[in-house]
C-alpha cells in the first residue's frame, strides 16, 4: 500500500521536520510505502529565510541578530535543507497551494494527514483552516489523521461547521492531545483517538542513529526553549549550581539565559538530536523537548504555558507526562518532582512502551482500512466531588467548613496558599459543590449610592488604625452588646490567622492592615455556633472570606454584621515567611511584631515597620522594600485576585472598607488629612442602621461614589496577572531567597525609574508590544 503523508515537514523547526520523519518511519515499518507529499507553503518558505527583511523594530533586531551571528545561522539553514533532502522521501511533484493539489492530485491508496498543528487555523496567513492538511483534494481516496493538532481550546461556530464538512470524508481520526479530542467532537461530532505524537513512535536507538557524533566532552544541562524561559531559566541555573554542570543552550535571538556557559544557533535536526543525547540533564519548556527527553531517557524538567496550567488535562505535555507516569517533571505543579530527583525510567517505559504499541495499531487499522483496536482504558480516578478551577480558588474554606464527615482539609500547596485538599473519607455528599462561591457566582446587587469619608473621633485609636478607625467603631460596638468579633491577625510566629476576639485586649490585634492570606481556621463554624446561640457576630476580612462564610451559613442571620475590605490581593504567607525568615537571619534576632502600614510618616505614605526580639527595629517606605515591591507588582499575589469576581461596587457584605485614597484635595476637613480617612460603604438596610446609631463617634462627609471607585480601582476591574509570575514561584522553590530578592525584588537601576516616571503606561505599552 502506498500512503502520501503531508504535513509540517519543511518548516525549519526542529519538532516539525523530526515529527515528519518519524510519521514517514512509522508507516513504512509497518510494511508500507509512504511519501510526503511535498507542500510548501510560500509563507514558511520566507519565514525559513536567514534575514526577515522588515521594517519592524522585532525583525530590525531579528536581522541584526542574524548578522552577527551570520555564520552559525548559515550552518543552520543548510542542515535543515540538507535533513529534507537526505532522510525524506518527497512526491516527485512539488506543490505550493491547494488548488494545485486540487488540480492535480498525487496518487496514493491512502491519504494521511499527519501530526503537528495542521489543524489550527490561526497560525496560517488567512486565519482560516488550510484545506490542504486536511486532505480537501483528490477522488475517492481513503483519508485518516495521524496526531493533528488544532491547537486552540474552542472553535468558533463557523469554523466548527467548517471543520464537519472537511472531516466528512476521514475513515479514521486521531489526535495529539485531549483538547483536540473534545473539540472534533463538539464540532464534528466524531470520535477520535488519542494518540502518541509521532516522534514517540520511534525509540531512542532509531534517534540516536540520525544524529550526529559526540562533540562535547564532560557532562552538561541542555536548555532549549521555545517560548519566553520563565519559569525554566531558575531550575536549569539551580540544577547547574547543585551539580556543577555547565548550561548549554540552544538558543533563539531573545530567548538567552543568565548562566549559560555555551550558546548552540547552528544547530540542525542531527545537532539537535546529538544536543539531548549526549545531555546530562535537559530542562526545558518544549514539547518535544521533553519529548526526546524521555528518548535519551535524561533527567529533565519542564514548564507549562499559564493557558495550559489552568486546564491541563488539555495541555499536551501534561496529556503525555500524566500518562507516562512523571508529570513531576512539569514545573510549578503541587508535585513537582525535587530538583535532585532521578526519574524511575524503568517505570516511564513500562508505561511508554505500551502507549507506544497502542498508537501503532491504531495506524496500522487505519493505514489499512480494519476495524480500528479499542481504546486502552486508562485507570479510573476516585470519585471525588467537582470542586472550583485551581485558578478560581480564592481559599475561602467555606467547602472544609461545610463537609459534615471533616474529608476536606486546608493545605497549603507549592506556592503557600491554602487549598481544599479532599480526603479518602468523603461520602460524596456535594456539600462542598453547592457551597463554593466560585461555583455560584456572587449575583450583583445594586450598588450603594454614594461613599462615605470617616474618621474617628477618638485620634490615638485612630492613629493605631490602618486609615481612620471605622472598624474599630464597629468592632466595639459588638463587643458591648457581649458580642464576638472574627478578623485577622499576626499570631506570635507572624502568621496571619482568623481569630475570635470577645474583649477590647483581643480585639487590638486585629486593627491594622495584613499584607498576607489569613488563615480562616475554624471561624466560620465558631461563627455559626455563636450566632445559633443568639450572639452578635462581626465578621470581617476580604470580600471573597465574607461570601464563603455566607455561603456556609446558608441562611441570613439578624445577629450577623459584616465588612469587607477592598483588596489589592492576597499575598502567599509562603513569600512573606521566606521574607521574615531574611530578616531575622540579617538582624539576629526573631520578628516579634509588624506593621504592614505605618503612620509614623503620614497616612498618604506608609511605612512597613518591624520589630525584633532584642528591641531593634527595622522600618522603611513600604513600597521600597522587597516584599512590598512584589506586593504591588502582583509577582506573589493568589491566581484567583487577578480573577476577582468581587471587584465592583456590589458588595457581600453590609460594611466595606478602605483608605480614601483620591479624597479631593481641595476639600477641607476639620481633621488632619495625613492621620487616615476611611472610605466607607453602606451596602445594606442592617448596615445603615448600624452606621447612623454610631454617627455621634465619627466625623464623616459624603462623597461621590466616582471618586471612591477612582481613588481605589479594585472596586472596578481586578489587578492584571503579572507574566513574570510563574517565574518568580519557579525562582522561590529552586533558589536561595536571598537571591530571589535579587532577581524580582530590588529596586530598578536610577535610570529606569527615572524613565518609569516619565513614560505614561500607553508609551509602557507600545514599547512593550514593539521589543515583544
Amino acid at each position: 500500500m502506498r500512503a502520501g503523508l503531508i504535513t509540517f515537514h519543511f518548516a525549519h523547526h526542529y519538532g516539525a521536520q523530526l515529527q515528519a520523519l518519524a510519521t514517514m518511519k512509522a508507516i513504512q515499518a509497518l510494511g508500507h510505502d509512504c511519501q510526503i507529499i511535498d507542500y510548501r507553503l510560500p509563507h514558511t518558505t520566507r519565514t525559513n529565510q536567514l534575514f526577515k527583511k522588515s521594517a519592524s523594530v522585532r525583525a530590525v533586531a531579528a536581522d541584526a541578530h542574524t548578522a552577527l551571528h551570520y555564520g552559525s545561522f548559515q550552518r543552520r539553514f543548510r542542515r535543515f535543507e540538507a535533513f529534507v533532502a537526505e532522510e525524506m522521501a518527497l512526491s516527485p511533484r512539488r506543490y505550493t497551494s491547494v488548488d494545485q493539489l486540487r488540480a492535480e492530485a498525487p496518487e496514493y491508496d491512502v491519504y494521511v494527514a499527519g501530526s503537528d498543528q495542521i489543524w489550527n487555523p490561526y497560525i496560517f496567513a488567512n486565519r482560516q483552516f488550510d484545506p490542504a492538511f486536511l486532505l480537501d483534494f483528490g477522488g475517492a481516496v481513503r483519508r485518516i489523521a495521524y496526531a493533528p493538532s488544532l491547537g486552540v481550546p474552542t472553535l468558533p461556530e463557523d469554523k466548527s461547521a467548517e471543520l464537519k464538512g472537511f472531516l466528512a470524508p476521514f475513515s479514521a481520526l486521531s489526535v495529539r492531545e485531549k483538547r483536540g479530542q473534545v473539540l472534533l467532537r463538539e464540532a464534528a461530532d466524531r470520535q477520535a483517538r488519542v494518540v502518541l505524537d509521532p516522534t514517540l513512535l520511534l525509540n531512542g536507538e532509531d534517534w540516536g542513529a540520525l544524529a550526529n557524533p559526540t562533540r562535547r566532552k564532560g557532562p552538561y544541562i541542555l536548555c532549549y526553549f521555545v517560548s519566553d524561559p520563565g519559569e525554566a531559566a531558575p531550575y536549569a541555573l539551580a540544577l547547574s549550581r547543585k551539580t556543577g554542570w555547565p548550561i548549554v543552550q540552544l538558543a533563539g535571538a531573545r530567548r538567552k539565559i543568565d548562566g549559560a556557559a555555551e550558546l548552540v544557533f547552528d544547530a540542525g535536526p542531527r545537532e539537535f538530536l546529538a544536543l539531548f543525547r549526549d545531555a546530562a540533564a535537559v530542562v526545558t519548556n518544549s514539547f518535544h523537548g521533553a519529548a526526546f527527553s524521555l528518548q535519551f531517557r535524561k533527567n529533565f524538567f519542564t514548564s507549562m504555558s499559564p493557558k495550559e496550567r489552568a486546564q491541563p488535562t488539555f495541555s499536551r505535555i501534561y496529556s503525555l507526562l500524566s500518562r507516562l507516569g512523571c508529570a513531576d517533571r512539569i514545573i510549578g505543579l503541587d508535585d513537582t518532582a525535587p530538583l535532585e530527583a532521578q526519574m524511575d525510567y524503568d517505570k516511564v517505559y513500562e508505561r511508554l512502551e505500551a502507549e507506544r504499541a497502542d498508537s501503532l495499531a491504531y495506524l496500522k487499522a487505519a493505514l489499512e482500512g480494519t476495524a480500528l483496536p479499542e481504546e486502552r482504558p486508562q485507570p479510573a480516578a476516585p470519585a471525588r466531588p467537582n470542586l472550583c478551577a485551581r485558578e478560581d480558588c480564592t481559599g475561602c474554606a467555606a467547602c472544609a467548613a461545610v463537609c459534615p464527615v471533616n474529608a476536606i482539609t486546608m493545605e497549603a500547596d507549592h506556592e503557600g496558599f491554602l487549598r481544599p485538599v479532599v480526603g479518602e473519607s468523603c461520602i460524596l455528599c456535594r456539600k462542598c459543590e453547592a457551597t463554593c462561591p466560585m461555583l455560584h457566582p456572587p449575583v450583583p446587587g445594586p450598588a450603594p449610592a454614594q461613599a462615605h469619608a470617616v474618621w474617628n473621633s477618638d485620634e490615638a485609636e485612630r492613629l493605631k488604625s490602618s486609615s481612620g478607625g471605622f472598624f474599630s467603631l464597629l468592632a466595639r460596638h459588638v463587643l458591648e452588646q457581649g458580642g464576638a468579633v472574627f478578623g485577622a491577625v499576626l499570631d506570635e510566629t507572624m502568621t496571619a490567622r482568623h481569630v475570635c476576639a470577645r474583649t477590647e485586649e483581643e480585639l487590638a490585634p486585629m486593627r491594622g492592615s495584613k499584607y498576607v492570606q489569613s488563615d480562616l481556621g475554624d471561624s466560620f463554624r465558631q461563627a455559626k455556633e455563636l450566632l445559633d446561640n443568639g450572639t452578635p457576630v462581626l465578621f470581617s476580612g476580604v470580600p471573597c472570606q465574607v461570601d464563603g462564610l455566607k455561603r456556609y451559613l446558608g441562611k441570613s442571620y439578624d445577629n450577623l454584621l459584616t465588612c469587607d475590605l477592598v483588596c489589592h490581593g492576597v499575598p502567599s504567607p509562603a513569600v512573606f515567611r521566606a521574607w521574615l525568615d531574611g530578616l531575622e537571619a540579617a538582624r539576629g534576632a526573631k520578628v516579634t511584631g509588624v506593621r504592614f502600614k505605618d503612620k509614623s510618616h503620614g497616612w498618604s505614605h506608609p511605612w512597613l515597620t518591624v520589630t525584633f526580639a532584642d528591641g531593634s527595629v527595622y522600618t522603611e517606605d513600604f513600597n521600597r522594600t522587597g516584599y512590598g515591591r512584589g506586593f504591588g507588582m502582583q509577582l506573589f499575589l493568589r491566581p484567583a485576585c487577578a480573577l476577582c469576581k468581587y471587584t465592583s461596587t456590589s458588595r457581600p457584605a453590609d460594611f466595606t472598607l478602605a483608605d480614601y485614597w483620591g479624597l479631593d484635595p481641595k476639600l477641607e476637613l476639620p481633621v488632619e488629612r495625613d492621620k487616615g480617612v476611611s472610605m466607607v460603604l453602606v451596602n445594606s438596610a442592617r448596615g445603615q442602621v448600624v452606621y447612623d446609631s454610631l454617627a455621634g463617634q465619627f466625623g464623616q462627609t459624603d462623597r461621590p461614589l466616582e471618586e471612591a471607585v477612582t481613588g481605589n480601582p479594585r472596586l472596578k476591574s481586578p489587578l492584571k496577572a503579572n507574566p513574570k509570575r510563574g517565574a518568580f514561584f519557579a525562582a522561590f522553590a529552586a533558589l536561595p531567597f536571598q537571591e530571589v530578592e535579587k532577581r524580582f525584588l530590588a529596586l530598578p537601576p536610577l535610570h529606569y525609574r527615572a524613565a518609569a516616571k516619565v513614560l505614561t503606561p500607553a508609551m509602557k505599552d507600545r514599547l512593550r508590544k514593539l521589543l515583544k
